[in-house]
């Protein structure tokens, strides 16, 4: 490494605080992200983690040793720079609009040649080298997006009166099938990584009223398409004294703060993300609502017609009544609408066992799945839960479901049992719309797919 040593006293600030020292001389320290120049000047394009900046090296503002050693830093490498910010309309950056007229120049490390280059790059290789990938602006600008997400869901839910109480990693028992679950040795017996939070958070609510969980969770899913992962991030809020309408209307206030805080904290990172807002401005309170039924309808009169589901070579499929949806279905039904959409009173049959039969029609249970628009599918999953023991007892058996490892959970509904709901927010799906991207494994830092579990 290269010290260049120097005696400035400039404040360091972060570059995307430049606009608050316009005139004045500063030090930024980062790394170069990419360089051109000519003659007597060179440009140097740093990112700190806050934003990027250019810093123009004029030959007559700084020394001829400072100026030599610009040429040879190679991208990547780490820096400090010191000079006077400048206002400048058309200066590069995020956010654009200052620049650092260098004065000095110290480099920490010059780094090796950087595997990543301008070239394009398969999905392959840039996963491998998910490390370095992620120092890319489009990598910088979701997983700031990303982070603004989950400070809005924990705001939200904290300014509701929801108390955070966190849940167990490891179960001895499934909440939502067996099929998907990863077992472990639980000293000689076995033990599952959570699915859910939810079970616990059921117990929670018979003491707070109001509760979250919110972290990672796991399914051993056999899936390889864009919108799944291994190991994904899900708040889970549940609430006593709440019902399914109650609880739809607490899903969209929620599913609509996230989204307008997205776009107005995250103007810069949705800008290098090219988003076309549009669509997100209009994430405002109330959401259409249709009943399972209505939309089996929509899709099979669609199949009908030969419709083309958006962004799919195919028609939209014809479905039974009584099967899940699947992508395509989900993608149509959410097409026809210019907002998020509720779909409720699910089939019992395709949903977990604590959800409450309808009155009076029990082959439908008091379920909820909202669906994102422009593809992204299903971003929230939901549901009235079973309040009567006597029923929940009958739901397990007839799941097959070894009874003893839920009797503590049937304990719940013979103390003071009360009409209660929740649901989960899986944060990548969350991250994938609001961002509009084609795969998931771009929301999440260190995504787990199917066939990647490295770096």
């Amino acid at each position: 490494a290269l010290q260049m040593g120097s005696e400035s006293v400039n404040p360091t600030v972060a570059i995307a605080d430049l606009h608050r020292h316009v005139d004045a001389e500063v030090t930024i320290q980062g790394w170069l992200y990419r360089k051109t120049g000519k003659g007597k000047l060179q440009f140097l394009q740093v990112r700190d983690g806050s934003g990027i900046c250019q810093a123009v090296l004029f030959r007559g503002n700084v020394s001829d040793e400072h100026f030599e050693a610009a040429k040879a830093l190679t991208q990547e490498s780490s820096l400090v720079v010191h000079g006077v910010v400048k206002a400048n309309e058309r200066a590069p950056g995020i956010p654009g609009g200052y620049e650092l007229d260098a004065r000095e120049l110290d480099i920490v490390q010059i780094a090796d040649p950087y595997p990543i280059t301008p070239k394009e790059h398969g999905v392959e290789f840039l996963m491998q080298n998910r490390h370095l990938w992620l120092r890319s602006s489009r990598q910088w600008a979701i997983q700031r997006v990303r982070a603004v997400a989950i400070r809005a869901i924990r705001d939200w839910l904290d300014d509701h009166g929801y108390l955070n109480v966190d849940t167990p990693i490891l179960t001895p028992a499934a909440a939502e099938g067996t099929t998907t679950l990863f077992e472990i040795d639980y000293h000689g017996e076995p033990a599952y990584l959570a699915q859910t939070g939810q079970l616990y958070n059921e117990a929670n609510i018979f003491a707070f009223g109001k509760v979250y969980c919110f972290g990672p969770t796991f399914r051993a899913e056999k899936s390889k398409t864009r919108r799944h992962l291994q190991e994904f991030w899900m708040v889970e809020p549940e609430i006593a004294f709440c019902n399914l309408e109650q609880l739809m209307e607490i899903e969209e206030q929620f599913v609509s703060y996230i989204v307008q805080r997205c776009l107005h904290d995250c103007q810069a990172e949705l800008a290098v993300l090219e988003r076309d807002l549009t669509r997100l401005a209009q994430v405002t309170p109330p959401f259409p609502r249709i009943h399972y039924d209505e939309a089996v309808r929509m899709i099979n009169e669609a199949a009908a017609r030969g419709d083309l589901v958006p962004g799919y070579p195919d028609p939209v499929p014809a479905i039974e009544w009584g099967d899940d949806f699947g992508s395509p279905h989900e993608t149509y039904i959410a097409a026809q609408f210019e907002k998020p959409v509720f779909v409720h009173h699910y089939p019992t049959q395709v949903k977990a066992f604590y959800m409450e039969p309808e009155a009076g029609r029990p082959e439908v249970c008091r379920s909820v799945d909202l669906l994102a628009p422009e593809g992204y599918g299903e971003i929230i999953g939901g549901s009235e839960r079973m309040s009567d023991p006597e029923k929940l007892a009958a739901a397990i058996r007839r799941h097959g479901l070894p009874q003893e490892v839920y009797d503590w959970y049937l304990d719940l509904r013979r103390y003071g049992s009360v009409v209660h709901s929740g649901f989960g927010l899986g944060v990548e799906r969350v991250v994938m719309w609001v961002c509009g991207l084609d795969h998931v494994r771009e929301s999440i830092a260190f995504p787990r797919t199917l066939t990647n579990m490295r770096p």
